[in-house]
């Protein structure tokens, strides 16, 4: 399978890899800021599909400070990331949203490879998706924001004292390719043609 060959750790995105959740983030913004002018909303929405890997806290901030053209404190900020958390976890915790092809290649395979997580969206709302919906543990970690994806991946390479050469990163936005760049790990698209001309897809797993 494509870019998997000699590899014995996976690193895996989460939104858009394991849960079909683009749309429910999509709803998410679009409800935390419905009192809001909806073409600024709707650049917002074209800056999260372009940017799917950046978490809720950066795209909060963008669409105060750039868009708007205002400040947010940090207790603001945290105030809507925990509104739109909680639209997470009421709608990602039903199991039709997990996509099957790569749940079942999880399933078949995390005593084969070493398994993380490493995501955009919020490190606790994650673990508790994951746990609710009983994939948890498959994974060695679990790890999201507000921690930026770049340093959780490079976080992971220190404590687990992984050579680069073992390490693949499968993602479905650009953040993702770069993340895995910028650790000098091999990376693979998925379930994003955009990403092709990155080098290595994956178009569907074999168990």
């Amino acid at each position: 399978m494509s870019g998997l060959t000699n590899k014995r750790v996976i690193l895996w995105d989460f939104d858009g890899v394991i849960s079909d959740s683009n749309q429910v983030r999509k709803f998410g913004f679009e409800e935390i800021f419905k009192d809001f002018p909806a073409e600024e909303v709707s650049k917002l929405l074209i800056f999260h599909n372009k940017n799917g890997g950046l978490s809720r806290y950066v795209k909060i901030r963008y669409f105060y400070e750039v868009l708007l053209g205002t400040s947010i404190t940090e207790s603001e900020v945290l105030e809507l990331a925990h509104a739109f958390s909680s639209i997470m976890k009421e709608e990602l915790i039903k199991p039709e949203y997990l996509i099957r092809d790569a749940i079942d290649f999880i399933k078949d395979n995390y005593q084969k490879y070493e398994m993380h997580i490493v995501s955009g969206s919020d490190q606790n709302e994650l673990r508790f998706l994951c746990k609710s919906l009983g994939i948890d543990t498959y994974f060695k970690t679990i790890n999201g924001s507000p921690t930026h994806k770049n340093a959780l991946v490079a976080n992971l390479l220190k404590t687990y004292h992984y050579a680069k050469e073992d390490v693949i990163l499968i993602g479905d936005s650009i953040n993702d390719y770069e993340a895995a760049s910028l650790n000098n790990i091999t990376f693979s698209g998925y379930n994003n043609t955009a990403l092709e001309e990155k080098g290595n897809y994956i178009r569907q797993f074999i168990c």
